[in-house]
């Protein structure tokens, strides 16, 4: 061994470099190969402590035994060395003796590589200052320049000072202009600030060092093009910094208009004004303003609409001659989801009739109002000649969304290459119940049928995953063990159970391990989700079991459909072949077989009993008792409030307790809200799906349990619990409390993604004829009252419901949840008016409207009795003469 390589071995950077720098090219180039056969030796075991020691000095010695530009750029940024720790200077001193136009070379070729790869900027910008070369205005040099001019912390310095000292600006800048996701990076330390780069970036502008005309273009261009909200907001401040004069902004009228149109709010209102003031300046004529309603009147932003509403009617209140064109780009907003708007349209339109010349526009505002909920299509009867409404046009009908279908699983992969791919594909992204079922059952029958070409097609499977990249031995072994072995019980997601299952093949975990959890499960902390966590880990410990010692055929839990259920005739069937194989059946396996097998088509269930029984099996007979046996009712309990939450108790289910493994008798426990802990580490919400599918016919059950964390998006901000909703409203057994209560938290859940799957929940379950509307609304009536549900993300919900066509289910709901509402109101409650109330009475009078809903709401005529044009007041008089039409005649 070389000097070299052995002080590159001990890690003595210093050593390397004063060796180097007493080698020839020659000597260099000789020893090379030894460095690369280190470097293949230490790759597969990089995160070990020698290996670690070792990189730091081994990129700075292949870095420098090499010649070609190409090949040390490649090494440099390898994905094995990126974490090595070595010094930018240090590479610097090596290479900086080399020929310019080489160091240009590496200097482009580090900076071609993703971000992702992590150059050091510092390493770049210094071969760009040796070799005198152009920067390369590339995504990871931009970002890497950015992180550099913004980090004044280290200096006493401005981001101004640093930019206007660059020699590099101009090409910077420009990129910095098409670099995608820089908005963030930029916004760092402040967007608004002195010390901004928005601020700097102007200010540069307008002393000259950059050119005005290219920096407004790509400014424009950046918006024009799209991008994230905080890249949007950058390149919108810098503009704004640059006070556009008037003919600037005259000569872009096309991008305002596009940007108008397209862009995010923010940009969209900026447009918006610049329009607004080119318009009253006579600077846009008509036409065009009327091509811009056609577009922004029908954004879901009210607020870009209302300004285009008042920009309109100050338009034809500075020239009336431009009516024939703008009222008919007015009467456009008639169709508008929101009755508000269609009311603002109206009203603008009423004002400024008369100075329409020309009978064809008043046509066709006439037959445009029959766009108009029925309320104000009535007044336009009065006001602008629209035919009145046909009563005998024929009745509402309700529109609901067709009865999900549940998917049929597909035949589990037949061939090893073709099962490593889908575990491949599962280990990077859940793919749901049906996906992992599949796979899972893959993995047996292979395992069964073809263990060592399974075993050669998951090889690049495994050599991915953690417990294989470390070294052999009984050291690695007992890494995996210990941590599979210390995994809580139910933590396993589908990737942890596969993972599992996958280093049990690979040998990885003792049979020992595998047989004690088997056997004693853990001992890891009791929770409220435990029982569902305990019974889905305890199959996945079981499979890796007999896996290991007595391979299965294939398994009986496999269900049927996706959504967990598995069809009775098809389980004896299997139980059919384990008993002409010969196959013991697992317990775990056949005890989970057991839950998801159907028992609601009783007669089916009843034929299947007598082919299980005939069977002559103790699981034949047991599997008869089960389909035969009256499904238990689950125990009603109580409501109890925890927290700010409404949570749902229910006894004990005895038939889950009794004759079922050891893992799956505490899903018959009773639900206690005060008795179980409720915050611990099951965290992730994919698994939730598949806890719905260890028991697809006692949806109810499940919901209860998760009714705590479904409710967090609500209650505490949080993201992402709600996307179990579709999947539990899809999901078998009685639709009760708890799944209602899981519903209504959805509703009014922060992030608008969880809304839109509550929102998809409460459409399944009316599809099927499971929604209690009556019920669910008087539960969003008390959760509103209480301040747990917030009455404006409730009524953005409901609007996106009733948008669908579903008028009169929303309609049922509010119809329970107002009077809760407008009886503190009316009582002048302590709380005063509920923020939001008028946006829930907006909706109530979309509902009635469309659905022609008639008859009384208890406390409504109070509070349209109020005087004054408060949003409340003018929507609660909207809804009494939806309900009462005869009357407000």
């Amino acid at each position: 061994m070389s000097s070299l390589i052995e002080a590159v071995r001990a890690g003595r950077t210093a050593e390397v470099v004063g060796l180097l720098d007493g080698m020839t090219d020659a000597e260099r180039r000789a020893v090379f190969p030894e460095l690369k056969a280190l470097r293949k030796e230490l790759r597969p075991v990089r995160w070990d402590a020698g290996a670690r020691r070792a990189y730091p000095a081994l990129r700075v010695a292949g870095a420098a035994c090499q010649t070609g530009a190409a090949a040390v750029a490649g090494w440099i940024a390898a994905a094995d060395m990126r974490s090595s720790g070595a010094s930018p200077a240090v590479l610097v001193d090596l290479l900086g003796d080399r020929d310019p136009e080489w160091l240009a070379e590496v200097a482009h070729r580090l900076a071609e590589r993703p971000a992702s790869a992590r150059v050091p900027y510092e390493l770049m910008a210094a071969l760009v200052r040796l070799a005198g070369c152009p920067a390369p205005a590339t995504d990871a040099y931009v970002r890497g320049w950015v992180r550099h001019i913004g980090s004044t912390w280290q200096r006493g310095d401005t981001v101004f000072d640093r930019l206007r000292r660059d020699p590099h600006l101009g090409g910077l800048v420009a990129a910095l202009f098409v670099t995608d996701d820089i908005g963030g990076p930029l916004e760092w330390g402040g967007a608004d600030g002195p010390d901004s780069w928005p601020r700097a970036l102007a200010r540069l502008t307008l002393e000259g060092a950059l050119d005005r005309g290219a920096t407004v273009d790509a400014c424009v261009a950046r918006l024009l093009r799209g991008g994230t909200a905080a890249d949007q907001r950058v390149f919108l401040r810098v503009l704004t910094s640059l006070a556009l004069t008037p003919e600037e902004r005259r000569e872009r009228t096309a991008d305002w208009l596009a940007l108008a149109s397209d862009a995010v709010p923010v940009v969209a209102s900026r447009a918006q004004s610049v329009l607004g003031e080119l318009a009253l300046e006579g600077e846009l004529a008509p036409r065009r303003l009327a091509d811009l309603c056609g577009a922004v009147l029908f954004r879901s932003e009210k607020k870009l609409v209302r300004a285009q509403l008042v920009l309109l009617g100050k338009v034809l209140a500075r020239d009336p001659s431009a009516a024939d064109v703008l009222l008919p780009a007015a009467a456009q907003a008639f169709a508008h989801e929101d009755a508000d708007v269609q009311e603002r349209a109206l009203g603008l339109v009423e004002r400024h009739l008369r100075k329409a010349r020309s009978s064809e526009v008043r046509d066709e505002l006439a037959a445009a109002a029959e766009q108009l909920v029925p309320a104000l299509r009535a007044r336009a009867v009065g006001t602008l000649g629209a035919a009145p409404s046909d009563p005998g046009a024929g009745r509402y009908e309700e529109v609901l969304p067709p009865v999900p279908e549940p998917e049929r699983l597909a035949a589990p992969p037949r061939s090893a290459a073709e099962a490593a791919e889908e575990v491949g594909a599962l280990l990077a992204s859940d793919g749901g119940v049906a996906v992992f079922e599949r796979a899972l059952d893959g993995l047996v029958r292979l395992a069964h049928d073809d263990r060592d070409g399974l075993l050669e097609a998951l090889a690049p499977v495994v050599a991915r995953q953690w417990w294989s990249r470390t070294s052999s031995g009984a050291g690695h072994a007992y890494g995996a063990e210990e941590h599979f072995a210390r995994a809580y019980e139910g933590a396993f997601g589908t990737r942890g159970g596969l993972e599992m299952i996958l280093a049990t093949l690979a040998g990885r975990v003792p049979t020992a391990t595998l047989h004690r959890a088997v056997q004693h499960g853990t001992t890891s902390p009791d929770c409220g989700h435990a029982p569902l966590s305990r019974a889905f880990g305890a199959r996945l410990w079981e499979v890796a079991y007999r896996v290991r010692t007595e391979p299965l055929p294939f398994l009986l839990s496999t269900p049927t459909w996706s959504t967990g259920l598995l069809e009775p005739d098809e389980l004896v069937t299997r139980l059919e072949s384990y008993r002409r194989l010969g196959t013991r059946t697992s317990a775990a396996d056949f005890a989970q077989a057991l839950l998801r097998v159907r028992r609601t088509d009783r007669a089916a269930a009843t034929a299947a009993a007598g082919r299980a029984l005939a069977l002559g099996t103790a699981e034949g007979a047991r599997l008869a008792r089960w389909l035969t046996a009256e499904g238990e009712e689950l125990p009603i309990g109580r409501r109890r409030t925890s927290h700010g939450r409404v949570l749902v108790e229910f006894g004990e289910l005895r038939e889950l307790r009794e004759d079922f493994p050891a893992a799956f008798k505490p899903l018959g426990r009773p639900v206690s809200v005060f008795r179980e802990r409720w915050y611990c580490h099951h965290s992730s919400h994919e698994i939730r799906r598949h806890w719905l599918a260890v028991l697809p016919e006692r949806r109810e059950l499940v919901a209860a349990r998760l009714l705590r964390d479904v409710s967090g998006p609500a209650v505490e901000n949080s993201r992402g619990a709600a996307a179990v909703l579709p999947p539990l409203a899809e999901s078998g057994g009685t639709a009760g409390e708890a799944t209602h209560l899981c519903v209504a938290y959805g509703l009014g859940a922060r992030h608008p993604e969880d809304r839109l799957a509550s929102v998809d929940a409460l459409l399944v379950l009316a599809a099927r004829g499971q929604l209690d509307a009556a019920g669910l609304g008087a539960d969003l009536g008390q959760l509103v009252r209480s301040g747990t549900v917030k009455p404006l993300r409730l009524a953005e919900s409901l609007r996106t419901a009733a948008s669908t066509g579903a008028n009169a289910t929303i309609w049922e709901m509010l119809r329970h949840a107002l009077p809760v509402l407008l009886a503190d109101l009316a009582a002048d409650g302590p709380a005063g008016p509920v923020r939001g109330l008028g946006d829930l009475l907006a909706v109530a009078a979309e509902c009635a409207e469309r659905s022609g809903a008639r008859g009384e709401l208890p406390h409504l005529a109070r509070t349209a009795d109020r005087r004054g044009s408060s949003r409340l007041a003018v929507q609660a008089r909207r809804l009494r003469s939806a309900l009462a039409p005869e009357a407000a005649a």
